[in-house]
């Protein structure tokens, strides 16, 4: 018997149910006739956002889908999403099968209707996307859906979807086609490392241009790829896109396309660690610049109708201002003894895009509460104070963890402190002020 799920039952009335006896369905996030994805939480000292994925035990392709949770659960990658839990469940008598990851808040394809990658942002994409697969290939795994929506920002980095991960060599048949995303041989045949590149090229595309490269499945003719996108990505497209799977890049030629200097996915550890300062934080900020700035544009459009003090001027570019460190340190008797405020050492601004410093309007504010160790390094930072938009906050939280700080003393002895740097905001100028709040 195959069960008939409805789209809006499952997000009415599965709302509050519990599976498998831990996990809480709080929100419906999205889902189709197969099933639904919902928030829930882990259990733990902490509680942890995850998202859970519920589809029909009975669904064509279901085991294939166990077999690929088995596999998947014991990978660790920083650009792969944690495959928590699986398992088989009922919901009204409707037999189940749930797998719980991490949740994200956004993906690439929420930020492409906004507008296309830059060339910078999409050779920062690319990176993590090919170590993540190169990742699953060795160990004869393929991703098989790799498409923007699969994209996920997760802590400010980049990660790709792990609930569909197969098997390399299972047929196609078994899974829901994705469209243009799909290689030709998916349909009949087997899926292997080569789908995987195709589904990058169609991405590629659609990142650059806001639409997936235009295919016509039934004429044998590979998809076009727009003579509007630069090089390197047209070649890297152009070889993703062979119809035959033999003839597509491998990942280290696209890595290779992509930066001739960059060691190829899979080069041992010490290698990697002479590549590029550049290409390093690229990993490091890849989600923040490609998948949050959307926030830069949505929720910054409040703050159109305010009117910016430097309005009618024609400074040839925005400045920015750096406050000097604090030139001494005052002293002052408390209980606890002769105590010595800290002082900034050295001040990093967030590094902001050109493109994100164009959506401001006015002046806006935020906060950063960090704490300083005894050496004067920043040991732990949180958004104290958001202001209006996640994407900036996430870029200030990221620079204040690089501050350096003479630490506090108490009866000549160095000691932790608070700190509150309150970042500022404009299209002139990014300005920041910070407070020592502690001792």
């Amino acid at each position: 018997m195959v069960y008939a799920m409805n789209t809006e039952t499952m997000r009415a009335d599965w709302i509050g149910q519990v599976i498998d006896g831990k996990f809480l369905l709080l929100q419906w996030l999205g889902g189709s006739e197969l099933g639904g994805v919902f928030l829930t939480e882990l259990e733990g000292p902490e509680s942890q956002k995850a998202a859970i994925k519920l589809m029909r035990a009975d669904a064509v392709g279901a085991e294939a889908h166990v077999n690929g949770w088995a596999v998947t659960a014991p990978l660790s990658h920083r650009h792969l999403m944690r495959l928590f839990h699986f398992g088989r469940c009922e919901i009204g008598a409707v037999p189940l099968l749930y797998a719980v990851t991490e949740y994200a808040e956004e993906n690439l394809a929420q930020l492409l209707p906004e507008r296309p990658l830059t060339p910078v942002e999409a050779r920062e994409m690319i990176g993590p996307v090919l170590d993540a697969l190169s990742y699953l290939h060795e160990r004869g795994l393929v991703h098989g859906h790799l498409k923007p929506s699969n994209l996920m920002g997760v802590d400010d980095r980049l990660k790709l979807s792990c609930d569909s991960i197969h098997i390399s060599g299972e047929s196609g048949r078994h899974f829901p086609t994705s469209g243009v995303y799909e290689a030709p041989e998916t349909a009949t045949g087997e899926i292997s490392p080569a789908s995987d590149v195709w589904s990058l090229g169609i991405t590629l595309v659609e990142a650059l241009t806001q639409h997936p490269a235009v295919w016509d499945r039934s004429a044998v003719k590979a998809p076009i790829v727009p003579e509007t996108i630069p090089e390197p990505f047209a070649a890297i497209a152009r070889g993703c896109l062979q119809l035959e799977p033999q003839r597509r890049y491998t990942i280290g030629e696209i890595a290779a396309r992509l930066e001739p200097a960059r060691p190829s996915p899979g080069t041992p550890a010490k290698t990697r660690r002479t590549a590029p300062a550049k290409r390093r934080l690229a990993l490091l900020v890849s989600a923040a610049v490609v998948l949050l700035a959307v926030f830069a544009v949505v929720q910054l459009r409040s703050h159109r109708d305010e009117p910016s003090p430097e309005a009618g001027t024609s400074e040839p570019a925005p400045a920015v201002s750096v406050p000097q460190p604090q030139a001494s340190a005052p002293r002052a008797e408390t209980s606890k003894g002769m105590v010595v405020k800290g002082a900034v050492a050295r001040q990093v601004l967030p590094d902001v895009p050109e493109a994100a410093i164009q959506t401001i309007h006015g002046r806006f504010a935020l906060s950063i509460r960090a704490t300083v160790d005894q050496g004067g390094d920043v040991s732990n930072a949180e958004v104290d104070s958001p202001g209006p938009s996640r994407y900036f906050a996430s870029l200030s939280l990221q620079a204040a963890k690089k501050w350096k700080f003479n630490p506090a003393q108490v009866d000549g002895q160095a000691v932790s402190s608070m700190w509150v740097l309150r970042f500022e905001f404009s299209q002139a100028a990014t300005e920041v002020a910070p407070v020592e709040v502690s001792p």
